[in-house]
């Protein structure tokens, strides 16, 4: 185990200065894999509505290595036994728990990639573990949720977790959206274990609610804007093309990177992750938002009609037009929407109108109370889960929103 000693300290814009407390934590933020995620913007192309937020998937787990940190201090200060190699193996899992994030974070996961960046992430850390002789091991049962002590991989990935805290904080910080502002450190302060599982004590409960409050709130006010996902949708229906126009030559769309290519190019599976990992992650550790964007800006004098279009379109920010709304997209309207669009851009061809009006759902829930409940720690000693409070006020339910998205010009077009 590498010995414990400030190797780095950092100046974070949220926190002030963070540490890197183990040479094993500097080691890996210095390997090329963790460096890519200087290159991933932390909430994709939220920046077209909130200018400010540039932030990267590297800001943010420095963040969630700072505020676990914090979380091992106060569990030690309250008599918690954590020993050095557990804290080293939480810090280093929560430090990984987002390098198999690709490009623009979670807006092309199932366009370019079969597979979730939580897997990805795992495939990371059991290759990286091979490079350096075996010292994540403990790292990757945390992460996993196999290691013996629940807690542990709790402040990694629970509804409490340090990711969460971090995201919500910094996503805050770096839109303007104040409304997510949340009181971690006093959250932090109030975190206890019991029977080796995560608990809050009971003084503890309000900033609680807070913080899901200003979860809701930050995924309809941010991360689910109209705007934002007007953009995100389409920059997903242009690798869509892409790939669909790929699969009809033999050779590389002009401007695309040979990494992005060999996403393009073949329909991979689940299988194919699993059976070569070490081939497709030596591929995947090239793609970052700038291969994604320099394919973009080529793709604006592409011969296809319709790929030119919708990357036109998103570069200058033309955006389409997003409905939100709680009942189902009636199929009329869809119909009704690509009969004007297969009049209105003629040019484009007959397959226009799948790529330019199209609709999808949208869900957020604040609180769930289907699995690994936040647990509150009475006075008396007693611990029940949150939703058995008497006082909670946070409806564990899930909204559902449907979305229309199409060309604005098509509110004003008559067939």
């Amino acid at each position: 185990m590498s010995e414990q000693q400030h190797v780095k300290i950092i100046n974070d814009p949220v926190y002030g200065f963070v540490s890197i407390p183990y040479n094993l934590l500097f080691t890996l933020i210095e390997h090329p894999w963790f460096q890519r995620l200087r290159r991933i913007k932390q909430v994709s192309l939220s920046d077209y509505v909130y200018p400010g937020a540039i932030h990267t998937r590297f800001h943010h787990a420095l963040g969630a290595l700072h505020l676990t940190q914090q979380a091992i201090s106060v569990l030690r200060s309250k008599g918690v036994a954590i020993s050095e190699e557990e804290a080293l193996g939480l810090c280093v899992a929560i430090l990984l728990h987002d390098i198999g994030h690709g490009p623009f974070s979670h807006t092309l996961e199932g366009a370019l990639l079969p597979v979730s960046h939580e897997q990805l992430s795992l495939w990371f850390m059991e290759a990286l573990n091979e490079q350096l002789d075996g010292h994540l091991s403990l790292a990757i049962q945390i992460f996993k949720g196999t290691y013996h002590r629940p807690f542990l991989h709790q402040l990694v990935s629970g509804q409490l977790d340090m990711d969460r805290m971090d995201y919500l904080s910094r996503d805050s910080f770096f839109t303007g959206v104040y409304e997510g502002v949340i009181g971690y450190d006093r959250i932090i302060k109030m975190l206890a274990v019991h029977d080796e599982e995560l608990v809050v004590e009971e003084k503890g409960i309000y900033s609680v609610e807070k913080f899901l409050i200003a979860r809701r709130l930050m995924y309809w006010q941010v991360y689910l804007h109209k705007t934002v996902l007007s953009a995100e949708q389409m920059l997903r229906r242009i690798f869509l093309r892409a790939r669909a126009l790929r699969q009809e030559v033999t050779t590389p769309l002009a401007g695309v990177s040979p990494h992005l290519d060999f996403f393009l190019r073949q329909q991979l599976s689940k299988k194919d992750f699993a059976q070569r990992p070490d081939e497709l992650l030596a591929h995947f550790a090239q793609l970052d938002d700038h291969d994604v964007m320099a394919a973009v800006k080529a793709f604006v004098q592409a011969q296809d009609p319709i790929l030119a279009f919708l990357a036109k379109r998103l570069l200058n920010r033309k955006l389409f037009r997003l409905k939100l709304q709680h009942s189902p997209i009636a199929q009329q309207q869809i119909d009704n929407l690509r009969r004007k669009a297969a009049s209105c851009f003629t040019t484009l061809g007959s397959l226009a109108p799948e790529y330019l009006v199209f609709s999808g759902t949208e869900s957020n829930s604040a609180y769930s109370t289907a699995r690994d409940e936040i647990r509150i720690k009475m006075k008396g000693g007693r611990v029940a889960p949150l939703s058995a409070v008497a006082d909670y006020g946070i409806a564990p339910t899930i909204v559902t929103k449907h979305y229309l998205c199409y060309p604005k010009e098509l509110e004003d077009f008559s067939s």
